[in-house]
């Protein structure tokens, strides 16, 4: 298994350890719910433009599967209980069951995915980024088109909830996977310094 960058950064020492992975894994949780008031509506879409996609496929790149899957755990959870970290500075169980639930469901299955692929180095080269990034990214449609197709069909879920946002999703998708590789160069030339 390869370092994700979080874990470059990872104190040797256990209980210095599971306080890094807490704070790392609360500060996923609010880079995601930051993420998710960068919002916006296309026209005829029931589902928001956000960059909150982006946030989930970041956190479980940067802090691999187990803790980027906890991090959108606790984010979902934050939501649910009522703090304002869905899009549009929503919260509450409604949010599950209207439009974006299949989305924010998705979310988990999604960080832990691409976090696992980065412990396998797939966020060292640009192609193999763009693959996790993009692998990342079905996931969500899927669960989410899912979700609407109960609600409006197949045809219009494909039509408002996948179609609209293809591009969008392949312009970060790019940015990120071309950053990520960039970041580990930069990571080789400093001292791994760990307590």
């Amino acid at each position: 298994m390869e370092l994700t960058y979080a874990d470059f950064f990872r104190p040797r020492v256990r209980r210095s350890a599971a306080v890094y992975d807490a704070a790392a894994i609360v500060g996923g949780s609010v880079f995601i719910a930051l993420a998710a008031q960068v919002a916006f509506y296309l026209p005829g879409t029931p589902v928001p433009v956000t960059g909150q996609t982006l946030a989930v496929l970041l956190a479980g790149v940067l802090l691999g599967g187990r803790r980027g899957a906890a991090a959108v755990a606790l984010y979902l959870v934050e939501g649910a209980a009522g703090l304002p970290v869905f899009a549009g500075w929503g919260f509450g169980l409604a949010r599950f069951a209207g439009p974006t639930g299949g989305y924010l469901l998705a979310f988990l299955p999604a960080a832990w995915l691409v976090g696992k692929l980065a412990q396998r180095g797939w966020d060292r080269e640009t192609v193999k980024a763009i693959a996790a990034m993009l692998i990342g990214n079905a996931v969500i449609h899927i669960g989410g088109a899912a979700w609407l197709a109960c609600l409006f069909g197949w045809a219009k879920a494909l039509a408002v909830g996948v179609g609209p946002f293809v591009i969008g999703d392949l312009l970060k998708v790019l940015i990120a996977a071309g950053l990520l590789p960039l970041g580990w160069k930069l990571l080789a030339k400093l001292p791994r310094v760990r307590a």
